[in-house]
């Protein structure tokens, strides 16, 4: 790693939001892991299990932008603490009441949302800490706690057919409550950090196209890693006939790719820039994606397609959130809200979407059919919106070149 980076910013706050962020996302997928023991007890269809797995994404989408502004005026540290307790409780009062009923468990869905909002916390957190050309790097190691969605996985199914899944919901709650004691003692508040004036603020950021932009775009490549975070499990079982056990490994090592490559493709954009990095990243998951829908026979053949799917869509997320401070670098906290909640929709989108269409068709292929179709239509928005933002900034040098001559 670059030795600039290590002296740049705080490493320790950097770990902090890491650490929160990894189990934070731990819990907000916990559902879709779980999905194939819950379907079991509750006699559920594909359509039901699609709706159930992507509700807490949906729901940490939409608490982001709620999230995010409260960053922007208490600070990120203090807004971690609260929602980690929220979320602490939240589980544990769901283990003692035991929901043994579809409708009961949005109300759990409700509670791993507001870990899902998470995202809008951590990295701004991170953000406030370092310099402009480091921005990429530090966003994407934060980001790397995404991963979390990859312990769930390996975990939450072995655990649910040892102690049952109302168990695991408890279960959860251990690593929660080490990660928050270790977080008051690493975090430390940004002494630059702006205050936010409320609501009123996201208006002017509303009506930025460019803020569209980058909401579509991280739409579509961490609504992709989540949604397939989340339902993966379930369709491993339910397509290939892999074992709950099983299908959540399988389901693991795609996430964990997708995860820990976060970092390169922040690092990838700080080198060549983030719009030609998603150039690329979406046309590479196009292409992927499509070949998924078109139908792969076995296992053998569909994990090496959704490995190298997962590291596209893991690369692209870094890339787009390189994009995000040098686009709008005083609304840091409001954009990683908005930009975040998109992408929860993006995977409440996918996940519900891929029930849908087993539920209707008899086949997930529709299902990734279409997600490859909307990559398609992220690449044509960012080829256009490079070559707006490269003529932006010719504009402004050639205007501080003329203005130096003068």
């Amino acid at each position: 790693m670059d030795k600039g980076f290590l002296q740049a910013g705080n490493p320790r706050t950097l770990l902090a939001a890491f650490l929160y962020f990894d189990v934070s996302f731990m819990v907000w997928v916990l559902l879709g892991p779980l999905g194939i023991s819950i379907a079991h007890d509750l006699h559920l269809n594909a359509g039901q299990k699609g709706l159930l797995v992507a509700t807490p994404v949906l729901a940490g989408a939409l608490l982001r932008v709620l999230a995010g502004a409260l960053v922007d005026h208490f600070g990120p540290r203090r807004v971690a603490i609260g929602a980690q307790i929220v979320v602490i409780v939240g589980l544990l009062l769901a283990w003692v009441i035991s929901p043994h009923s579809y409708v009961a468990l949005f109300g759990v869905a409700l509670v791993l949302g507001v870990a899902g909002a998470s995202f809008a916390i951590a990295l701004p957190l991170a953000s406030a800490w370092y310099p402009p050309q480091y921005q990429g790097t530090a966003l994407g190691i934060a980001g790397a706690g995404n991963s979390g969605t990859a312990l769930a996985s390996l975990f939450a199914p072995g655990l649910a057919a040892l102690f049952g899944w109302v168990n695991v919901l408890g279960l959860a709650t251990l690593p929660l409550i080490a990660v928050l004691i270790a977080f008051c003692f690493l975090a430390t508040e940004p002494s630059g950090r702006r205050t936010g004036s409320g609501l009123v603020t996201w208006v002017p950021v509303l009506r930025s196209a460019d803020c569209w932009a980058l909401m579509f775009f991280y739409g579509v490549t961490f609504g992709g890693f989540v949604g397939l975070a989340s339902f993966l499990t379930i369709y491993f079982n339910d397509q290939y006939g892999l074992k709950p056990a099983a299908a959540g490994t399988c389901t693991a090592f795609v996430v964990f790719v997708g995860s820990f490559v976060r970092p390169l493709g922040g690092a990838m954009a700080d080198r060549i820039g983030g719009e030609r990095a998603l150039s690329i990243l979406y046309a590479l998951a196009a292409v992927i994606f499509a070949v998924i829908g078109m139908g792969l026979p076995t296992i053998w053949l569909a994990f090496p397609a959704f490995f190298l799917g997962m590291l596209v869509l893991g690369l692209g997320n870094g890339a787009v959130f390189q994009l995000v401070p040098t686009r709008f670098p005083a609304r840091v906290g409001i954009l990683t809200g908005l930009v975040g909640m998109s992408g929860g929709v993006g995977g409440f989108y996918l996940a519900s979407s891929l029930g849908v269409a087993r539920q209707v068709t008899g086949s997930y292929g529709p299902g990734f059919l279409c997600f490859a179709a909307i990559t398609v239509t992220a690449l044509v928005c960012v080829i256009f919106c490079r070559r707006r933002w490269v003529a932006g900034r010719d504009r402004i040098v050639s205007g501080a070149n003329a203005s130096g001559a003068l």
